[in-house]
């Protein structure tokens, strides 16, 4: 597994042992080609971190910060290593993400969540409970990436609006905004109203790139 672009394209990142199914890098190549511009400057935060592969790809591509949330210690120390590996900079918490979100008063443009997927009907749904999470609703500020295993039926998402859903082998990938919410997520392009933030948050990680080199 490696970074896939940006400032840290090409390095090579460790996944801890008990992380059976990382992302694959087809998949966040994906992911990030349809997130396009909407990385740059943005605050992310992602949830049940493993490797930290999503959010050290976000970093990557021009991302602000980033916080890494998982509550495995061989987890929190890979995603150290990896961000020490890359010269690459985010705040890692060793956390249930269930309780980081209930006691989180910060706000994400992206957060990417990749929990254990339920292979059994007794197994625990995580991704169920997170569409679920009035907590992860209110964290939310622009686009949820949500991986999941591939429903046979259109399960309801709560309160999300599905913008896009993709199916990369035993992975779906669901692009949630908060419903009510609008965002545009096709090809990465902004709403018209999104495009003065985004210029701002181009000039902003512009200037931090400089303070950092």
């Amino acid at each position: 597994m490696r970074v896939i672009a940006g400032s840290a394209g090409g390095i090579p990142l460790k996944t801890p042992n008990h992380e059976a199914r990382p992302t694959m890098d087809r998949v966040r190549e994906a992911i990030f080609s349809s997130l396009g511009d909407l990385v740059i400057g943005a605050r992310v935060l992602d949830l049940f971190a493993g490797s930290g592969a999503l959010g050290i790809e976000a970093l990557s591509r021009g991302a602000a910060e980033a916080v890494f949330v998982d509550h495995h210690r061989e987890a929190i120390t890979t995603i150290q290593n990896n961000l020490r590996k890359t010269k690459l900079e985010g705040q890692v918490i060793r956390a249930d993400a269930f309780r980081f979100l209930a006691g989180n008063k910060e706000r994400y443009q992206l957060v990417f969540a990749d929990p254990p997927y339920a292979k059994r009907p007794d197994d625990r749904d995580f991704a169920a409970e997170l569409l679920g999470s009035a907590d992860l609703h209110e964290a939310v500020e622009g686009l949820l990436i949500l991986e999941r295993a591939p429903t046979k039926t259109n399960q309801p998402v709560g309160r999300w609006e599905v913008t896009r859903a993709k199916r990369y082998g035993t992975t779906e990938v669901l692009f949630c905004v908060p419903a009510g919410h609008r965002a545009k997520t096709e090809e990465g392009s902004h709403a018209k109203t999104q495009d003065k933030d985004l210029t701002q948050r181009r000039q902003d990680a512009k200037v931090r790139r400089g303070q950092n080199s």
